[in-house]
């Protein structure tokens, strides 16, 4: 199973398609499963490419937890999830 995942323009942040737009939330993202929808999915991510709507546009793998997707590969995990470790202003250590 694959998800379309991409970075917006502006300010990198980490989207997903979601059903004719782009999500913030991964648990939103259109799944496939088949041939058929990856090349639909990869269509639909050079067209966003090519409208300088996202930037790098990937097919990820993913399993489906509790109904919703999971990445499998960490650096997916860690761009679906947020950072790894707490994160604290300068001025707070």
């Amino acid at each position: 199973m694959k998800v379309l995942t991409a970075n917006t323009l502006a300010d990198g942040i980490a989207v997903w398609y979601a059903n004719s737009d782009w999500s913030l939330s991964i648990n939103d993202a259109q799944v496939v499963a088949d041939a058929a929808g990856e090349s639909r999915l990869t269509t639909i991510g050079a067209m966003s490419y090519a409208n300088n709507e996202v930037v790098d546009v990937n097919l990820i793998d993913v399993v489906l937890k509790d109904g919703k997707p999971h990445p499998i590969r960490l650096r997916e995990r860690i761009r679906a999830d947020g950072p790894t470790i707490e994160y604290r202003s300068p001025s707070a250590a």
